[in-house]
């Protein structure tokens, strides 16, 4: 501000013409443009987000609502839960892809790295808040690691390792998920990614976390479920 003040007092002394505030017109023009093509690029990546995977393919293997059955969420876990495991890994494969491809149109549209950061938590605040089923959703792990993994796809490998591990040690998926959102941004960080990119994984693991309140009162109660205990649907 105080160098665009003092570029004016020298046009003036030197009696140069003034460019008005925010340049000239045909810049502004220019410049319209590309905040629609951002503006229309997050909300795609927002309604991409927002598919109810687990919610559509639970409702083709007939169980009516997801959301009705064992612990509400319509993603994968509980979807495993419900219906099995042909179900879940469809789930947990679309929930994937639709984070991947949200960040893709949002590089597509615009190739700007603030953009396409906002579009990869836009992906997942659809996940979680879903349009389509009056803004309610899933907990964001598997769209957040879609997304992670085309916004920041090194830091975002090592945190599948850390799911795995802790899955595979204490069987709670919920234990795993959130440990391994937390590594994402701290990896990210490590390695000195872009500022939007660290705020961007940081945003996700605060939202997985936030999604996962209830996940984190039951594992400190002890009556977390584990990986295979299932829920009998009532269709």
């Amino acid at each position: 501000m105080g160098r665009a003040r003092a570029d004016r007092g020298v046009r003036r002394r030197l009696l140069l013409p003034l460019l008005p505030e925010g340049g000239l017109p045909r810049d502004r023009a220019r410049r319209r443009p590309l905040v629609v093509s951002a503006v229309l690029a997050v909300a795609g990546a927002y309604l991409v987000g927002a598919i109810p995977t687990g919610y559509l393919v639970s409702r083709a293997f007939g169980v009516s609502d997801i959301t009705r059955h064992g612990s509400g969420n319509i993603g994968a876990s509980n979807v495993l839960r419900t219906l099995g495991k042909a179900p879940a890994v469809l789930t947990l494969v679309g929930d994937v892809v639709k984070g991947y491809l949200a960040v893709t149109i949002a590089a597509l549209a615009t190739g700007h790295e603030t953009v396409i950061a906002t579009g990869a938590v836009a992906a997942v605040v659809g996940n979680c808040w879903s349009v389509f089923l009056g803004f309610r959703g899933g907990k964001g792990v598997a769209t957040g690691f879609g997304a992670m993994l085309r916004l920041v796809p090194v830091p975002t490998l090592p945190a599948v390792l850390v799911w795995i591990a802790i899955a595979a040690t204490f069987r709670y998926t919920s234990l795993a998920s959130l440990a391994a959102a937390l590594c994402v941004p701290l990896g990210a960080l490590a390695m000195t990614r872009p500022l939007p990119d660290i705020v961007a994984t940081a945003c996700v693991a605060g939202i997985v976390v936030v999604r996962h309140r209830e996940n984190i009162a039951r594992l400190s109660e002890g009556s977390e479920r584990k990986i295979g205990q299932r829920s009998a649907p009532t269709r």
